[in-house]
């Protein structure tokens, strides 16, 4: 895979990903663009003991623009766009409107766009399996790379679908943050799976895949990865993947492992928009190592969630999960994962 790095008018770095070979990119990007004006505090809550990034000029983010104003769309004659190139496989680059940089006094971290296609059309399900493979070693390439910027502590790529989930730009694209801090959710499950060690020896997620392969929420497995229900989902519909091998992070994984994650995320993604023979809305993000510690301790795993509960409904989190923080679930996952099961039948 070649990489080819590149700046924007406004100083942020971008970075085209090739497996074709020959591809010639262009990277200087000929729009008239201002130095981003960036305001943005990171805010520590004592009550809940989290931290809160506060980011006042994300308000004025691209919101849904028409399908001929795309800026993750190539660059055409007359139509310049964040890509000046003509065409591309995967194209990553610094989010115009980031929560975190290092580009300001003071700031830390960094928010990257992820493009999966030139196709505007074109879903993630919709990739062919070696653009997957692809795409996983682009999320590696990244993940090790945002690892060694001053400061960065976790690095979280993710992708949210759909505009019931809050997308504003419906070009198959995926972020990556990373945070100058730990985010609630890896944290609490480390802090369990630390205390699960330090009382039993074992590593809790591991035990935790051993139990959900042997029960009846299993949806697709591979070679080297196991898609299921989780037992306590909090969504209506919800399916974590994880390697049979305990990874710290993606980079760690082997090619046979990103080969095998590819086959077995599409059938899902394919399961997925089979439930209710549309597109299903979704949220998927990697869990992983943090960068400075625990290193031994988490397990790689990738986690999808839809708010949808039934064909034109949504799950919205009301008063007991957004108030006091406790899930309520409709549905039975063992009935999800069948439904999931016969879906791709």
């Amino acid at each position: 895979m070649r990489r080819t790095v590149g700046w924007l008018a406004d100083g942020r770095e971008i970075i085209y990903f090739e497996r074709l070979p020959g591809a010639e990119r262009k990277i200087v990007d000929r729009r008239n663009l201002d130095s981003p004006s960036i305001i943005t505090e990171v805010r520590y809550d004592r009550l809940l003991g989290e931290e809160v990034a506060i980011s006042s000029h994300r308000q004025d983010r691209t919101y849904l623009p028409p399908r001929d104003e795309c800026p993750f769309c190539p660059s055409r004659a007359g139509k310049l766009t964040e890509i000046p190139s003509e065409d591309y496989e995967v194209v990553v680059f610094e989010n115009r409107f980031p929560t975190f940089t290092e580009r300001v006094p003071g700031g830390c971290g960094r928010c990257e766009v992820v493009c999966f296609t030139s196709d505007h059309d074109r879903s993630f399900r919709e990739l062919t399996a070696s653009q997957v493979r692809m795409v996983v070693d682009v999320w590696a390439d990244r993940v090790q790379e945002l690892s060694r910027l001053p400061g960065v502590r976790y690095v979280f790529p993710f992708e949210n679908r759909g505009r019931e989930i809050g997308v504003t730009l419906v070009h198959p694209h995926g972020q990556i943050y990373a945070y100058p801090y730990l985010p609630p959710t890896p944290a609490r499950m480390l802090e369990r799976a630390r205390w699960h060690r330090e009382r039993t020896g074992g590593n809790l997620f591991a035990e935790l895949l051993v139990a959900e392969r042997a029960a009846s929420r299993v949806v697709s497995a591979g070679e080297h990865w196991c898609a299921f229900v989780p037992e306590a989902a909090r969504w209506p519909v919800e399916v974590h993947l994880y390697p049979y091998r305990q990874v710290p992070d993606i980079p760690a994984l082997s090619d046979a492992e990103r080969d095998d994650f590819a086959a077995v995320y599409l059938d899902v993604l394919n399961r997925l928009d089979a439930l209710y023979q549309e597109p299903l809305p979704y949220i998927a993000g990697w869990q992983q190592a943090p960068v400075d510690t625990d290193r031994d301790l988490a397990y790689l795993h990738l986690r999808v969630f839809s708010v949808r509960r039934a064909p034109g409904k949504l799950k919205f989190l009301a008063g007991s999960e957004a108030s006091a923080g406790a899930f309520l679930n409709d549905a039975f996952p063992e009935d999800v994962a069948q439904r999931l099961r016969r879906a791709g039948s």
